[in-house]
C-alpha cells in the first residue's frame, strides 16, 4: 500500500454558485495516477466514505469523495434528489454537480485524465450509474446498492460497470434488469448478488456490517477498475 496525502478542496458546483467541500487524497509520488470519483450515501461526506477515499489512495488511486450536500441544506438536497430521480434521472442538477466534480479531477496535478472512474453507495450509487452513462470521458463505474436510472436502455453507450448488491435489497431488481441489458449490448460488467446481506452491507458504520461480502466486493471492484483504469 502507498502512503497518501490528503486535503480538503473547494469543488465548484455546475451552475458557478458556490462550491462543495470535498476530501481529495492521493498518493505521494509524481504519478500520473488514475482517478475516482467517490460518492456518498444518503448520510454525506462522514468518516466511513473518508476512509473508502483513502483505501483507494493506498491502492494508487487519486481519490475525490465529494460533499453534495456541502454549504446546502439537507432538507433542499432531499427534495432535488427525489426529483431528479423522478423526472429527470439522466439530466438533474445533481448529477451536473457531479459532472463538475469529474472535471475538477481531471484536472488535478498529478493525475492522468484518460483514467477515471466512480463508484457510490445507495444514494450515490445511483448517480455513479448516471455518470456511467452521461460523462465523455468516464472509464469505468462501480455501484453498491445504487438505483439504476431509467429509461435502462441509456445503458447501451455506457462505461463498463461492476456492482455489489444484497441479494433481497429494494434494488435488486432494477440491478437485475441492468444487468440484462449490459449483457444484450455487450457493455463490459460485474454484477453480483451477495446472499443473506442487507443494505449498506459495505458501511462500517453501521449494523450489520457483511466483512465477508465486503472484502470481496471491494476485490472484484479493485480487479475490476485494475482492468479497465490501469
Amino acid at each position: 500500500m502507498s502512503p497518501v496525502y490528503s486535503s480538503m478542496v473547494m469543488v465548484p458546483r455546475s451552475n458557478g454558485k458556490g462550491v462543495m467541500e470535498s476530501f481529495l487524497v492521493k498518493p505521494e509520488g509524481e504519478g500520473p495516477f488514475p482517478g475516482v470519483v467517490v460518492i456518498h450515501e444518503i448520510f454525506g461526506l462522514n468518516d466511513n466514505i473518508r476512509g473508502i477515499a483513502s483505501r483507494f489512495a493506498e491502492e494508487g488511486y487519486a481519490a475525490l469523495a465529494v460533499d453534495l450536500f456541502s454549504n446546502r441544506s439537507r432538507a433542499l438536497c432531499m427534495v432535488q434528489l427525489i426529483q431528479g430521480m423522478l423526472f429527470r434521472p439522466l439530466n438533474n442538477s445533481m448529477l451536473s454537480d457531479l459532472q463538475s466534480a469529474f472535471a475538477f479531477l481531471q484536472k488535478q496535478p498529478g493525475l492522468d485524465a484518460n483514467r477515471i472512474g466512480v463508484v457510490g453507495f445507495c444514494m450515490g450509487g445511483g448517480y455513479a450509474l448516471q455518470l456511467a452513462v452521461t460523462t465523455q470521458g468516464m472509464k469505468v463505474a462501480s455501484v453498491f446498492y445504487g438505483a439504476a436510472p431509467k429509461p435502462l436502455e441509456a445503458f447501451a453507450r455506457s462505461c463498463p460497470i461492476v456492482g455489489s448488491y444484497p441479494e433481497k435489497d429494494f434494488t435488486v431488481q432494477g440491478a437485475r434488469q441492468l444487468d440484462a441489458v449490459l449483457e444484450e449490448h455487450n457493455i463490459p460488467h460485474d454484477i453480483k448478488f451477495y446472499e443473506n446481506t442487507q443494505h449498506s452491507f459495505f458501511n462500517q458504520q453501521r449494523t450489520p456490517f457483511e466483512a465477508e461480502a465486503a472484502q470481496d466486493a471491494w476485490q472484484r471492484m479493485l480487479s475490476f477498475f485494475q482492468e479497465h483504469l490501469q
